[in-house]
């Protein structure tokens, strides 16, 4: 019988794992052995760092696995395109390299695109699913050529960085010199082009709008009110698609975690907990 790197205990610092196709994916594992198992997934153009101001309060209640998409933190940068396909088949390489059966899995912005690929081709991996300020579909396609090539062809990534923040924050935190903001804006100025690039090349070709009624672990949608990224709407149409799921709607812009942590933390908590 094997034991997994989860059940030991032994992991609390960032480690590396190799994909089928090459690419080191860093990720890491905090939280007492024994606990149940929750992977975070993050926003576009941050780092697993996004969650830094959750994971005294999630590591209390659950053994937490972090990672870095492809492109992103300290993970591997691989040339072209990536898909949702290759996103989401990069979590299982994770948790079949750790021995992990099963997680409760939480992906914002980006992160809630791969959490429905999940639920929708991988759904014995997970236990509840958690779909933060995300869609289903950003089309057109044009709108993300421009992207992808303007952010490819920039001499750096500052004017990426400021687009970023003023749509993650609200317009006064975005004009702040908040300590918290600045970590995000350094998280885009750290992450390479090609692997923004890549990402918007998936959400370029996601639509999972009709599948997502394949979904059929427990899932929570929190959307944000003043969202302009991820519409208020798109999180209400998954909502509305995955059987029996649940809607939360926060005040918040793109990142609830960070705008409205103590409303964030009992939404997910009290979904995770639920009998």
């Amino acid at each position: 019988m094997t034991t997994s790197l989860y059940e030991t205990g032994a992991i609390d610092e960032v480690k590396f794992v190799t994909t089928g196709d090459g690419v080191r994916i860093a990720y890491r594992i905090d939280g007492s052995a024994g606990k149940p198992i929750l992977m975070l997934a993050n926003s576009i153009a941050t780092s697993m760092g996004m969650w830094d101001g959750q994971m005294d309060e999630f590591a209390r209640h659950f053994r937490v696995l972090r990672y870095d998409y492809r492109g992103h933190g300290a993970s591997d940068t691989p040339a072209g395109p990536y898909s949702f396909d290759r996103l989401g088949r990069d979590v299982i390489e994770l948790l079949d390299s750790l021995r992990i059966d099963r997680v409760h899995f939480l992906g914002l912005s980006l992160g809630g695109a791969v959490g429905q690929w999940l639920g929708i081709y991988a759904p014995e991996r997970i236990d509840r699913l958690i779909l933060s300020n995300t869609s289903s579909y950003l089309g057109p396609a044009e709108q993300w050529e421009g992207l992808i090539a303007s952010v490819l062809q920039a001499e750096n990534l500052t004017g990426f960085a400021d687009m970023f923040v003023k749509n993650w924050f609200p317009s006064h935190m975005a004009a702040s010199n908040e300590a918290i903001v600045e970590s995000f804006r350094q998280m885009v100025l750290a992450t390479r082009a090609q692997g923004i690039a890549g990402s918007w090349a998936a959400i370029r070709d996601m639509d999972m709008r009709r599948t997502a009624a394949l979904i059929r672990n427990p899932t929570l949608v929190i959307a944000g009110r003043y969202d302009t990224v991820t519409l208020p709407a798109h999180g209400e149409l998954i909502a509305g698609t995955v059987p029996n799921a649940k809607l939360v709607m926060l005040p918040a812009v793109h990142l609830p975690n960070v705008e409205y942590p103590s409303e964030f933390l009992n939404a997910v908590l009290e979904f995770l907990q639920a009998e």
